[in-house]
């Protein structure tokens, strides 16, 4: 596949722009994966490139693994060169993390037709990094958010555990549940320490176009289905234009991709690391699966739903 590569210092983010050979004038933001080209990003653009959309892989940086103060701008500027060189529709999406960093891109930035979150939360938290340090795998940053924008951090809710107590509760909880990691307790004991306020909330209400949510009760990360019950009452509270789907299921592990992009980053064994990460998918092998299919047919209609939108106008 071919590529265009952006740099933080010449283009203002960090990307790569994957033109898919159908000619269309749609482009999905992608965010999955730890770098924009690494073995996560280009399966997920081959999966997207199936469905004729143009492809913009972005991430924090190269071997940046942290989210801290991610500067918002950055997906803005994504946008302006998408739609300077012929994308007259863009969605985003993002699994995990970066499902919440979808949510509130699409919240900011109006041009964002098609949100599609993946385990997001409601909320935004506060900064963390990922690497080395103390014998720690992942620490919070004081100060700092996960996202900023206008050089000011935004309004988080912080971790209730500083370095180096907060890897020690997720090390605790992931040993003794077996999951590749599990890091609940902490999201769980933060939000109780640390009611979260309106000013933290993301403002779904400001989406446009199409938002699907999805996760499942057996997150072991955080509590996802809770943040997904959170948005459908904002919803209903709010004043909108989105047109809200939303799925959770009781089985789907912190995995929720679709069953047939799952396959596409592991052709061979993908049901077997799926049971090796997570404890709900050796118990609950067959719903997960059903699960995945189901994701992958919702997001599937939702994204040819959102192109044929498009052509409609177009006539």
């Amino acid at each position: 596949m071919k590529k265009r590569h952006f740099d933080v210092g010449t283009d203002g983010f960090y990307g790569a722009y994957w033109k898919c050979k159908s000619d269309s004038d749609c482009a999905m933001i992608a965010m999955i994966g730890d770098d924009s080209e690494d073995y996560l990003a280009r399966t997920s653009v081959k999966w997207l490139h199936k469905l004729g959309v143009n492809v913009m892989t972005m991430s924090p940086g190269k071997k940046d693994y942290g989210h801290h103060n991610y500067p918002l701008e950055r997906i803005e500027k994504a946008i302006d060169w998408l739609k300077a060189h012929g994308n007259q529709k863009i969605g985003i999406v993002g699994a995990s993390t970066t499902g919440t960093l979808a949510l509130t891109a699409a919240s900011y930035f109006e041009d964002i037709t098609l949100t599609i979150g993946l385990t997001p939360s409601d909320f935004i938290w506060q900064g963390f990094m990922q690497g080395k340090k103390d014998g720690c795998k992942e620490w919070p940053i004081e100060g700092e958010s996960l996202f900023s924008y206008k050089g000011e951090p935004l309004p988080y809710m912080p971790f209730c555990y500083k370095h180096p107590d907060y890897w020690h509760v997720i090390k605790k909880e992931t040993k003794r549940t077996g999951d590749m990691i599990n890091s609940r307790k902490l999201f769980d004991d933060s939000e109780k320490a640390h009611p979260i306020t309106e000013d933290k909330m993301i403002k779904i209400e400001k989406i446009n176009g199409i938002l699907l949510l999805i996760g499942a009760e057996d997150d072991v990360l955080w509590d996802t289905a809770k943040y997904i019950r959170r948005m459908k009452q904002r919803m209903k509270e709010h004043p909108h234009t989105c047109r809200l789907e939303f799925v959770i299921y009781e089985h789907g592990t912190h995995f929720v991709f679709p069953d047939s992009m799952l396959k596409t980053m592991l052709p061979v064994g993908s049901g077997l690391f799926m049971k090796l990460a997570f404890q709900a998918a050796r118990k609950y092998p067959e719903e997960c699966r059903r699960a995945r299919l189901d994701i992958d047919q919702r997001v599937k209609n939702a994204i040819l739903e959102w192109k044929s939108a498009e052509r409609q106008i177009k006539r």
